[in-house]
């Protein structure tokens, strides 16, 4: 007892001293970014403002990317479309700065994080108005999607980057028990992504963050719809990038359309990409060209499924929100929603009673609950998935109210909008809405609801609500998917250890967590000695140049010795290994195969 008595007393005061440390703030400086021009000024009036009316049908393709709030229509400003010459050049630069930040340390890089987490805790309302103005979310969307998760990551990547960018051990086997084997992280150049527009400050962040810490340069094109907000959030990673003393041109955002793309694909070393199945496979197509490669998350069309021995109220209210995350100005948000026949119409009633609730209206003009559709047209779009529904013979149960839109309002705002009798013959089950639609199906068994959760070309996620946890779990192990959530839903994005992505048209690889940060690194596997230099690789005699007669059969009796599948197998084999080695006579077994 007394020799364990001071190492007790040791460890506690040890303890005690680690809480008190963690009781002392870092010293973060604070970075000042100029947000003048982004600030809407109250004096600003219709006599010093217009109103931009977008053309309609395909994008056409110019040399400016115009900017406007769509819920508004109120003109922001235009940016350049780059051409490949000048994507190539953005490129350029960052490659350069790169092979500069590549040897920064992990002490650096965290204080680029902290830096950047001061910034957005202590503006997180101008964060939020930007991306609300640019998209048309409302506020408390804007917190929910953009604000926490990026914290969250960045709070990850402080707690747990460097270990996992650390070499790790791996076992070596047993041939090479005098080895030592690891695996190395090496940045892998100039990450590029090719970012959505529903969440302009997360996409923007959510590559750079990850690209930044692994040691990459990281060149980003944001969406021609959300280029205002996503200019302005690149001044804050700028000012903390230079708050650091890291190299300039190590971020680069850039602006254009479908050419700017192209060229930035082609001329990176590893492309990121969020957006639709059929521009992921444009981008496929690119890649590989130059054999780079490729993280494409595409959408989904997630199932929200009931059981019939859940606690109703409180999965009324998630489903809701889960429903307007997919609202057109958010993503990963429920599309298809399958509930227990035994509380089907109670469901539907509840559900119907808090939508009728919700207002649709400009985000930062009252308090409404919705805000505008980013995407120009889509709101014809979710009408006609909703008139093909109807004509299939679904109902409409309930839909959201209009606020005060104004004389000059357009076709910007599409209400929430409940359908019931709805199969897997509508349109609105299949394909991808994007718009705060809830389409409710009936089932009765687990069986029932498995098989029409898997019947879609999707594969992101799922939530799963049941009293009992055990029997959601079981369900959720059986959905083709990437991401599951049990009594709750899109939980997985907010646990930023986990990996990200889908299956099947929702892409492939994964951003977040451990194989997100890692997909941003050349993965190198060493071997090494371990007791060097005292143990060295040495070729056995019997299968040195020239090989001899008996050179297969220590090779026979060397496998045996390593993977009989008994002890005796093993030990027998050995003895005939060191058998040959000790009878091996290099000269008369030359003689032997030279007559």
């Amino acid at each position: 007892m007394a020799i364990w008595w001071p190492l007790f007393v040791l460890g506690i005061a040890y303890a005690l001293c680690r809480f008190l440390l963690m009781l002392i703030p870092p010293s973060v400086p604070s970075i000042e970014v100029d947000a003048s021009d982004v600030v809407e000024d109250a004096s600003q009036n219709k006599e010093n403002s217009f109103i931009y009316i977008p053309r309609r049908g395909k994008t056409v393709q110019t040399d400016k990317v115009q900017c406007y709030e769509p819920a508004t229509m109120k003109y922001l400003g235009y940016f350049p479309a780059l051409t490949p010459e000048e994507v190539r050049e953005h490129v350029a630069q960052a490659r350069k700065a790169q092979k500069i930040w590549a040897k920064s340390s992990f002490k650096q890089r965290r204080q680029f994080l902290r830096i950047l987490l001061k910034y957005i805790i202590e503006h997180q309302d101008l964060i939020c108005e930007i991306s609300s103005r640019d998209t048309g979310k409302t506020m408390v969307d804007a917190s929910l999607g953009e604000i926490m998760t990026t914290c969250e990551k960045i709070t990850w990547l402080l707690d747990e980057g460097e270990k996992w960018l650390k070499p790790e051990y791996r076992s070596s086997g047993r041939s090479m028990l005098h080895k030592r084997a690891k695996v190395e992280f090496y940045p892998l150049g100039v990450i590029g992504a090719i970012v959505s527009w529903n969440y302009p400050f997360h996409n923007v962040f959510n590559p750079m963050l990850a690209a930044v810490f692994s040691g990459n340069a990281a060149v980003i094109k944001v969406s021609e719809h959300a280029s205002w907000s996503g200019c302005f959030y690149y001044r804050i990673i700028q000012a903390a990038l230079a708050a650091v003393g890291a190299p300039e041109n190590l971020v680069h955002i850039i602006t254009g359309f479908a050419e700017t793309g192209q060229a930035l694909v082609s001329s990176v070393d590893k492309i990121i990409f969020v957006g639709s199945p059929g521009v992921g496979k444009m981008i496929m197509q690119r890649a590989s060209e130059t054999l780079i490669p490729v993280t494409l998350e595409l959408g989904g069309k997630d199932a929200f499924i009931v059981c019939e021995d859940v606690d109703l109220p409180s999965v009324v209210q998630v489903a809701v929100r889960a429903a307007l995350q997919s609202s057109g100005q958010n993503c990963a948000g429920a599309e298809r929603f399958y509930v227990h026949r035994d509380i089907y119409s109670e469901f539907v009633a509840q559900i119907v009673k808090v939508i009728k609730s919700i207002s649709v209206g400009p985000p930062l003009s009252g308090r409404f609950d919705m805000g505008a559709i980013c995407m120009q047209e889509h709101s014809e779009k979710l009408q006609n998935l909703v008139n093909d529904a109807l004509d299939k013979g679904a109902e409409i149960a309930g839909r959201g109210s209009f606020g005060h839109l104004g004389e000059d309002a357009v076709d910007q705002f599409f209400p929430p909008t409940v359908l019931i009798n709805v199969d897997h013959t509508m349109k609105i089950m299949q394909e991808e809405a994007f718009g705060p639609i809830l389409p409710i199906m009936m089932f009765s068994t687990d069986e029932e609801v498995i098989e029409l959760a898997n019947d879609s070309k999707y594969g992101l996620g799922c939530a799963v609500f049941s009293g009992n946890q055990k029997r959601a779990i079981e369900i959720a192990s059986q959905l083709h998917c990437g991401v599951a959530a049990i009594n709750d839903f899109a939980s997985t994005y907010m646990c930023q250890s986990l990996p990200f992505g889908g299956v099947k048209h929702s892409g492939f690889g994964r951003f977040a967590g451990v194989e997100g940060l890692r997909a941003c690194c050349l993965i190198k596997s060493v071997v090494e000695d371990r007791f060097w230099p005292y143990i060295r690789t040495k070729i056995p005699k019997p299968i040195q140049y020239p090989v001899t007669e008996i050179g297969f059969e220590f090779q026979e009796s060397l496998v045996e010795t390593l993977y009989g599948l008994s002890v005796w197998d093993r030990l027998r084999a050995l003895v005939n290994v060191l058998k040959i080695v000790s009878e091996y006579n290099p000269t008369s077994n030359l003689t032997k195969k030279t007559r």
